[in-house]
């Protein structure tokens, strides 16, 4: 894969951002450790894991970096306050802008967002902000439901609520994480997602990746430890429903400004996609989803990499 042509080569300083202020801090100190050592593999010598604390702007700005690896996850990294802060410094960095990181970081306004399309199909769900009435708030919802914080990844907070009973103990969890909470009818299908990626400008999907976790549902355990989720890839989806389905996540992608990487989650039933979430800034861990999405596309982990750096600055 070609090096990029916005001014950064193989001696271009890079910061390969990690670690962060979030729950998520374990799982993208694996994320940037797997992107650094990628770009060094490519012949990126001058890059280097810079772990994000409160005095990132300083440690930016006095590493004199040329570019920005985004390999952050959850609070600040990935909700466009990280991405402010390099567009005041004037870094070219890797992922979606602030806009669409903000936007999508909170479940609610993505689901908002992705409703001015009619195309994009949705679980039912109800927004509970602090001091609502939980019960009436979810008034119209057949159970079970999930209930989820809005601003939260990793499956941090989630829980799936069969009975009314146990409704308030979810809600009380899910507060631990945000003050917002996201209530949904739960989709009883089988979870896909798909990659967004962008080559030359023009996004496109990767193969679908099915996932079969050995939990209940996909939740923190079945994503980080290894053999607790079995991995089908491409999905066993018909040629049709296949289409539909990576048409559906370029169209999420796009609707919500999204741009370089991201990834779409959906669960199938009777062959419909329901869009769950777009993370913006996908996992990068040996057992992440995307890179196995793209190694379906004959993609291995370091082009992949190069990939998403070929990106970096198109998310003005």
């Amino acid at each position: 894969m070609q090096e990029i042509k916005n001014g950064i080569n193989k001696n271009s300083k890079i910061a390969v951002l990690c670690g962060g202020m979030s729950s998520e801090a374990e799982v993208s100190m694996r994320s940037g450790k797997g992107c650094f050592d990628a770009l060094q593999r490519l012949g990126y010598k001058n890059s280097q894991m810079v772990v994000v604390d409160k005095d990132i702007a300083l440690k930016l700005k006095d590493g004199k970096f040329d570019c920005a690896f985004n390999a952050l996850h959850g609070k600040y990294g990935e909700d466009g306050c990280i991405q402010g802060v390099l567009e005041i410094l004037q870094i070219p960095y890797t992922g979606c802008g602030v806009m669409s990181s903000s936007i999508c970081m909170n479940k609610e306004f993505t689901k908002r967002i992705l409703s001015t399309n009619s195309d994009i199909i949705m679980a039912k769900s109800a927004f509970v902000r602090k001091g609502d009435d939980l019960f009436e708030a979810v008034k119209g919802l057949k159970y079970p439901l999930f209930v989820k914080p809005v601003s939260e990844g990793s499956s941090f907070g989630m829980t799936k609520v069969d009975r009314k009973e146990d409704l308030k103990s979810a809600y009380e969890l899910a507060v631990k994480y945000n003050d917002d909470v996201l209530i949904e009818e739960f989709i009883d299908g089988f979870f896909v997602t798909v990659g967004v990626l962008e080559k030359d400008g023009k996004p496109f999907a990767t193969e679908i990746l099915e996932i079969r976790p050995k939990t209940e549902w996909y939740d923190f355990e079945a994503k980080y430890t290894s053999g607790m989720s079995e991995f089908i890839c491409p999905a066993n989806l018909s040629a049709d429903v296949t289409e539909r389905v990576k048409q559906a996540a370029v169209m999420a992608f796009e609707t919500a400004g999204c741009r370089s990487v991201s990834r779409i989650d959906f669960m199938m039933k009777d062959d419909i996609p329901y869009l769950l979430e777009i993370n913006t800034s996908p996992g990068m861990t040996a057992t992440s989803d995307l890179p196995a999405q793209a190694a379906a596309m004959d993609i291995d982990y370091d082009n992949l990499v190069q990939l998403i750096l070929n990106s970096a600055g198109l998310n003005k």
